[in-house]
């Protein structure tokens, strides 16, 4: 698999997993607004993923993409976000 083809599967999984995950805790939770920086933190990174993969700098789209989906699974796997059921996408407890 050449690096371009990676980053674009990196995009596109990450880019599923944020449409799938959601915040957990309730709007007046503290834990909220944890929450909302994690989804935040994993967008911003997703669309310098994808600005670096358009300018052919697959190097960077591809850690780019890598720290995106990590604050997605980090959240997931601390509870302040839910992976709507589908937790084969992420880390699991052992």
């Amino acid at each position: 698999m050449t690096i371009q083809e990676r980053c674009k599967r990196y995009l596109d999984m990450t880019s599923d997993a944020l449409k799938l995950v959601k915040i957990a805790p309730s709007k007046e939770s503290f834990l909220s607004k944890a929450a909302t920086d994690f989804m935040d933190m994993c967008s911003n990174y997703l669309n310098d993923a994808t600005f670096f993969y358009e300018k052919g700098d697959f190097e960077n789209s591809l850690a780019a993409s890598s720290y995106a989906y990590a604050w997605l699974d980090a959240g997931v796997r601390l509870g302040i976000l839910s992976a709507s059921g589908d937790y084969k996408r992420f880390t699991q407890y052992s």
